[in-house]
């Protein structure tokens, strides 16, 4: 595997402008819906008031030590990476508070991450838990 860029990137990277946006990250609290209609009002909201969202922030908790609960959990988190990918932002930060079981969560999680690079987002982990451990 190769570190170089690849010389598409490079061409594409050497041809960019600078943009008068303004980076913001958003609470995923703060969304009304993760429809497809919804997000696409709210970007083209962001997009005029001159804001880029960069990084969507999603709080989870896992304090059941139940699977069913561990899969509500991480299928509302996927929803919000795929609420992010659609509003084009890099990342999700997933803020976790609690737990219980993490043998549990930590597969759960590590798939939604795959999920997120695959839709070209990098998934990052705040709280009691890592995915490699």
């Amino acid at each position: 595997m190769s570190t170089s860029s690849s010389p598409e990137l490079e061409s594409t990277i050497d041809r960019c402008r600078p943009a008068d946006a303004t980076p913001v990250t958003l609470e995923a609290e703060s969304l009304e819906s993760t429809a497809p209609e919804y997000l696409r009002d709210l970007k083209r909201e962001l997009t005029d008031e001159a804001l880029v969202p960069a990084r969507l922030s999603v709080d989870a908790c896992f304090d059941e030590d139940c699977s069913l609960a561990t899969q509500d959990e991480i299928d509302r988190v996927r929803g919000y990476v795929r609420a992010g990918s659609f509003l084009g932002v890099g990342s999700v930060t997933v803020r976790v508070d609690d737990v219980a079981d993490p043998e549990k969560v930590r597969p759960a999680l590590a798939a939604c991450a795959e999920r997120a690079e695959r839709e070209g987002l990098a998934l990052e982990l705040e709280g009691p838990i890592t995915i490699d451990a």
